[in-house]
C-alpha cells in the first residue's frame, strides 16, 4: 500500500515528505581526539559578549515567568543601534523562523519562491512547506546574478530570497545591483534580503538593506544574533519590514516566540559595541590570512566577505574534500561538507581562533603532501 492510500494512520499533507530535513554542521570528532575545534557552523570564535552572559545569569532566577510576548526591550535595543523604528521590527526564534513565517504568509500552494543556486537550503524547505514551488536562479562565479534571477521570475513568483552575503560561498553583490533587482521586480513580489553576515562586510559598495526597506513596500531585511553576537545557542533573529508586512507577520508568529533568556542576552549584546568591534577585527585579520595561506597550498578559495571561507579541493580521490574532511576530523578540526549546496568537492571553514586557523593550515599542508 502506498503512503497516499494508507488510511491506517494520519498522513502529512502532500509535499511535506519531499522536504529534505536540514542537516546542521557536525560538532564531534572521532573518539579519542582530545582537542576539538568546531569550525562547521560559522559561530563566533570569541564567544558571546560578557554582558550577554551576565544578563543570562540575572534572568535565570525568573524562569517561571513568561517572556514579554512582543520582545519590546529587544526591539528597542535593535532600533536604537540601527536607527530604526521599533514598530517595524519583529523578533524571532532565530532568523530561520522569520524566513518560514514569510513563506507561510506570502506563498499559497502553487506559488513560486525564487532563490539562487547556492543559496541557504532552508529557503527551499520553507517554500515547499508552504505548498510553494522552489525556483533556482543560476549564479555566476559563485555569486548571485541579478539577470538570472529576473529571468526566472514569472506571474506565479511571490517571494525572492537573496542572501547577501551568501552562505556557503561568502560572496556578495553590490547594493546598486540589489536596487536594480528590486526595481525590476513586480510590486507584488516580496524581496527578502537575508543579511545574516552583514556586520562582517568591509566593502564600500555593500549595504544590508535598511534604506531600501524604508523606501519600499515589498522589501524586508532579516538579521541574526547567531553570528557576530555569538548567540547561536540563544536563537535570536529579527526582521525590519514595512508596516503592512509587520501586521501580517504578527498574526502568524507564536505568542511567545522569543524566550526570556534570549531577550535578555540580545539586549545586552546589542549594547556591547566593543565586543562587536573585537569580533570584526579578529575576522578581518584571519579571513585574509586563511585565504592567502590556503591559496598558497594550491587550493582554490572562493573570495569571502563573511566569517567563513569555501575551500575547493583537487578532483583526485586521494585529496578530495571528503578525504580532507576525514583527515582533519581525526585531528580535531571539524569543517562543513557542502555537497548539498552544490559543492561536492569543497569544505566550508569558519574563521576560528588563532590556534584553530593555524592548525587547519598545518594539517592541510601535511594532507596535501601525503
Amino acid at each position: 500500500m502506498t503512503q497516499a492510500d494508507d488510511t491506517s494512520r494520519p498522513q502529512p499533507k502532500p509535499g511535506v515528505m519531499d522536504i529534505a530535513a536540514y542537516v546542521p554542521g557536525k560538532s564531534a570528532a572521532p573518539a579519542g581526539v582530545a582537542q576539538v575545534y568546531k569550525l562547521s557552523s560559522n559561530e563566533n570564535p570569541l564567544g558571546a559578549s560578557p554582558a550577554a552572559i551576565e544578563a543570562v545569569r540575572e534572568v535565570a532566577g525568573k524562569l517561571e515567568f513568561y517572556p514579554d510576548g512582543s520582545s519590546t526591550k529587544l526591539r528597542q535595543a535593535i532600533a536604537e543601534a540601527h536607527g530604526l523604528n521599533p514598530a517595524n521590527i519583529v523578533c524571532s526564534n532565530g532568523s530561520d523562523e522569520i524566513i518560514g513565517l514569510l513563506a507561510q504568509t506570502y506563498l499559497q500552494p502553487g506559488d513560486e519562491g525564487v532563490y539562487t543556486e547556492h543559496g541557504f537550503l532552508v529557503y527551499q524547505n520553507y517554500i515547499k512547506a508552504a505548498g510553494g514551488v522552489p525556483v533556482i536562479a543560476k549564479e555566476t562565479d559563485e555569486r548571485a546574478d541579478v539577470d538570472a534571477i529576473l529571468a526566472v521570475v514569472t506571474p506565479k513568483t511571490k517571494v525572492v530570497f537573496l542572501a547577501n552575503p551568501n552562505n556557503p560561498t561568502g560572496t556578495y553583490i553590490p547594493f546598486d545591483e540589489v536596487r536594480r533587482l528590486h526595481a525590476a521586480l513586480p510590486k507584488n513580489v516580496l524581496l527578502v534580503l537575508d543579511a545574516a553576515y552583514a556586520e562582517y562586510v568591509r566593502r564600500n559598495d555593500y549595504e544590508a538593506g535598511v534604506e531600501l526597506v524604508a523606501g519600499a513596500q515589498n522589501v524586508v531585511m532579516t538579521r541574526t544574533f547567531s553570528k557576530i553576537h555569538g548567540l547561536g545557542g540563544a536563537r535570536i533573529g529579527w526582521v525590519y519590514a514595512p508596516t503592512h508586512v509587520i501586521e501580517a507577520m504578527e498574526r502568524m508568529r507564536g505568542p511567545f516566540n522569543v524566550n526570556a533568556v534570549a531577550i535578555a542576552a540580545g539586549v545586552a549584546a546589542m549594547g556591547d559595541r566593543a565586543h562587536v568591534e573585537r569580533t570584526v577585527a579578529h575576522n578581518e585579520k584571519w579571513l585574509g590570512w586563511l585565504s592567502e595561506e590556503l591559496s598558497g597550498l594550491g587550493l582554490r578559495v572562493t573570495p569571502s566577505v563573511g566569517n567563513f571561507i569555501l575551500i575547493h579541493f583537487p578532483d583526485d580521490a586521494k585529496h578530495s574534500a571528503a578525504a580532507a574532511d576525514d583527515y582533519l576530523s581525526a585531528r580535531g578540526y571539524i569543517l562543513r561538507r557542502v555537497a548539498g549546496y552544490g559543492f561536492p568537492n569543497a569544505l566550508r571553514m569558519t574563521v576560528g581562533t588563532e590556534d584553530a586557523n593555524r592548525g587547519v593550515v598545518a594539517a592541510l599542508t601535511e594532507f596535501l603532501k601525503s
